[in-house]
């Protein structure tokens, strides 16, 4: 290993280069800083695992008229065919930390919420275009776009749009960028800290006043989820990026920083079954999360989840889990022409493991692996249950669900009797882990008796308790951009000595 030291002392090194590290970087240089961001990765997977996401925000408004201030290019004529509705603060506080079990740290959410409509104003004026998510969470009702699940825009380019902006601007505005470039110590220093980096086996020390830790989770490090999520996550497919390995969780530790939030629990998805062990730029989309509109059976033939207990978006994550104690870790989602049609673009991708046939028994034919008699008798069953009198409507809780099953559809049931049919066959792919160090609402990290390690801050993925079992969709970018523009601009200004510590 060869050794070389760096001489300029930086106001603000940000460690990691996905949403909330971009969003620091920006937000410290915008207060003074002389900023550098090291990314792990190389220049052409740069983006963290936010350039692997859909690039939908979940953010509170009081209703059109606050969208219209973030969507200003929105045309009257879309004003006037959508139903956007309402999501306050009140209800967006109330979703996620009810769906945490009432653990997760409530000032620190409260900061998300009450932040997230301000920091996304804050993201147009750098470059950041946001559209209504008519794609993925609206549904035509009665002439109108019904958006549906308090979610409602998303980044034009998707997540990998949002980065490439987010780096665009950086680079004009002479933020300072390494790539390949990864950490791998943290120590205290008289100025401040002095991070040990390597780069194309050469090993460097990197000084600055204060550091922004971003680095993500540790969805891409097979031995900790084998310790920390348990049995059968070293099978699980990794959804984004292969750079989140838990480094940045680990210096953090290594330096005070408390180990926080739900280590063992993690977003995690159906994704296709072929789909590449890591995240693949080129080939995005491999989830498939609308298993509301069909059925999800399993190797025996059998289902194993309600697949309409609540909206898709509330959860979808915790499908990959469940997926994983299935037979061989696989299943497959089964859909008619009445709902097919219904199916986002990530159904619609070349790349998808997709079966179609005019019959069911033509489509079951071509699974492999799979008990098909079974699948036909469920099948049955299932057509059999479904209170048909209730109406069909996507874009509510519509209470159509099925009587007398052992594990019931609670809502959006459809009898599987019209062909076309189409199916996917689906295993587990995880987004990101739960678990990390704790921070307070200005991002700075915490140790073991609540104080904040001076010049010491966290943001995105590895922040740990947010996030407890379930996950509300779009939650994340908001909560890295949120934490990420608060750290960034609060590590600058203690670094340039206008605030103390």
């Amino acid at each position: 290993m060869n050794h070389a030291a760096t001489s300029t002392l930086y106001d603000v090194v940000v460690i990691g280069g996905g949403n909330a590290a971009l969003c620091a970087a920006i937000s410290a240089q915008e207060a003074g800083g002389n900023v550098l961001v090291i990314e792990r990765a190389p220049h052409e997977h740069r983006g963290g695992n936010s350039a692997y996401t859909g690039g939908a925000f979940r953010i509170a408004y009081d209703g059109a008229n606050d969208l219209v201030k973030l969507m200003p290019d929105l045309h009257p004529e879309e004003l006037r065919n959508s139903d956007f509705g309402t999501y306050t603060k009140d209800q967006f506080y109330d979703e996620v930390i009810a769906m945490s079990g009432y653990r997760a740290d409530a000032d620190v959410l409260h900061t998300v919420v009450q932040e997230s409509l301000p920091t996304m104003l804050w993201m147009t004026q750098h470059g950041v275009r946001f559209v209504p998510l008519y794609g993925r969470q609206a549904f035509k009702v009665d002439g109108k776009h019904k958006f549906w699940g308090g979610l409602t825009v998303e980044v034009s380019g998707g997540g990998l749009g949002l980065m490439q902006t987010l780096y665009k601007y950086a680079e004009k505005s002479g933020i300072h960028l390494r790539y390949a470039t990864r950490a791998v110590g943290l120590t205290h220093a008289d100025h401040g800290w002095t991070i040990e980096v390597e780069t194309e086996g050469t090993q460097q020390h990197i000084s600055t006043k204060t550091v922004v830790m971003a680095t993500g989770g540790f969805h891409a490090n097979l031995k900790w989820r084998s310790m920390y999520l348990g049995p059968n996550w070293d099978m699980a497919k990794v959804r984004g990026s292969r750079y989140n390995t838990g480094d940045g969780i680990d210096m953090a530790i290594n330096v005070g920083g408390v180990a926080h939030g739900h280590w063992t629990g993690c977003h995690a998805v159906f994704y296709d079954l072929n789909a590449p062990p890591y995240g693949d730029i080129n080939l995005l989309n491999q989830q498939k999360n609308y298993f509301s509109l069909g059925i999800v059976v399993n190797a025996e033939g059998q289902r194993f989840v309600d697949e309409g207990s609540d909206f898709r978006n509330y959860i979808y994550s915790g499908m990959g889990a469940k997926v994983l104690t299935q037979p061989g870790a696989i299943a497959w989602q089964i859909f008619d022409a009445k709902t097919s049609s219904l199916l986002p673009d990530e159904y619609r991708v070349k790349h998808a493991t997709r079966y179609t046939s005019d019959t069911l028994e033509g489509l079951i034919a071509q699974f492999e692996g799979i008990h098909k008699k079974a699948v036909l008798q469920t099948i049955s069953a299932f057509n059999q249950s479904v209170d048909q009198a209730t109406p069909f409507n996507p874009a509510v809780l519509d209470g159509r669900g099925t009587k007398g099953l052992a594990i019931p559809k609670s809502n959006w049931a459809q009898p599987l009797d019209t062909g076309p049919f189409v199916a996917y066959a689906v295993t587990c792919g995880i987004t990101c882990t739960y678990g990390g160090v704790k921070i307070n609402p200005t991002g700075q990290v915490l140790d073991e008796f609540d104080q904040p390690i001076s010049g010491l801050y966290a943001a995105g993925e590895m922040v740990g308790g947010l996030y407890y079992t379930r996950y509300a969709g779009g939650a994340g970018l908001t909560a890295g951009s949120v934490l990420g523009r608060i750290s960034g601009e609060h590590a600058a200004n203690l670094a340039k000595n206008k605030i103390k510590n």
